[in-house]
């Protein structure tokens, strides 16, 4: 089977006998996304180049038989408009390190989101999560951080369903966005400069060679981010930047910040 037609509102039809099966699809995927609303989902992956599954660059084919890679295909388009904000990918790109390590910083994210809103669905819960992910949203879009930490401001203010809906917004949007090694570099020299005034001259040139080094390219974020902890943990700093999730996003054993 292919898609074939407006690439917005495809049809999915089998190749030699010209068969329609688009409605069934569209049936079938209705079904399923019932099903799936039931099952506390944190993030799906797709399969790359497949009419019914695949989520980027999906061939669509005109008429005349031409394919261009412009499609989504049907039942992924169906989940991505019943789930905006769960964190999904395809199988293929999951070879890219950066592109496996943000879905995973993604759905962990979203498990966080989705536990406070079960645990402890307040403001104040709100502000504990927004918090701890501060230096996470700095790295990934520091567009999001500011318009985030705003909204929170109004905590208490606007009604909850209303802020809590623009906050999950603002936030998955901002954790899609990759995070790059100069963003990165910034909040290392963030969060170091907790340590200035305690830090020795040796062990300051050390840090900051160290985070050069990773924006150049040479070293993994993990060789940074280790020995700043270390610091942190001998240091008397502010307690809110203990509980940064950005110092623990995932289990260690996943190692997604071990790659150059």
């Amino acid at each position: 089977m292919r898609l074939v037609g407006d690439a917005e509102h495809p049809r999915l039809v089998t190749i030699k006998t010209g068969i329609d099966h688009t409605e069934r699809q569209l049936s079938w995927a209705e079904q399923r996304l019932e099903e799936l609303a039931g099952e506390g989902l944190h993030g799906f992956v797709f399969k790359k180049n497949s009419p019914s599954s695949g989520l980027y660059r999906v061939r669509v084919y005109s008429e005349q038989g031409m394919p261009q890679r412009n499609g989504t295909g049907l039942f992924a388009r169906a989940f991505t408009q019943r789930f905006p904000l769960l964190p999904v990918e395809e199988d293929g790109r999951l070879h890219d390190w950066r592109l496996r390590e943000n879905f995973i910083d993604c759905v962990f994210t979203y498990r966080r989101w989705t536990y406070m809103l079960e645990q402890n669905p307040t403001p104040g819960g709100l502000v504990q999560f927004h918090t701890e992910h501060k230096m996470t949203l700095m790295a990934h879009s520091p567009r999001h951080y500011r318009e985030t930490g705003k909204l929170v401001a109004q905590a208490g203010v606007l009604p909850w369903d209303e802020l809590a809906d623009q906050y999950s917004t603002l936030l998955m949007e901002g954790i899609r966005e990759l995070a790059s090694p100069g963003r990165h570099f910034n909040v290392l020299q963030h969060l170091m400069g907790f340590l200035k005034d305690d830090l020795g001259g040796e062990d300051k040139a050390e840090m900051l060679g160290l985070m050069e080094d990773y924006r150049q390219g040479q070293v993994p974020l993990i060789v940074p981010v280790t020995l700043l902890k270390h610091h942190l943990r001998r240091t008397a700093v502010p307690e809110w930047v203990h509980q940064q999730v950005y110092l623990y996003p995932y289990p260690k054993e996943l190692m997604l910040r071990n790659h150059v």
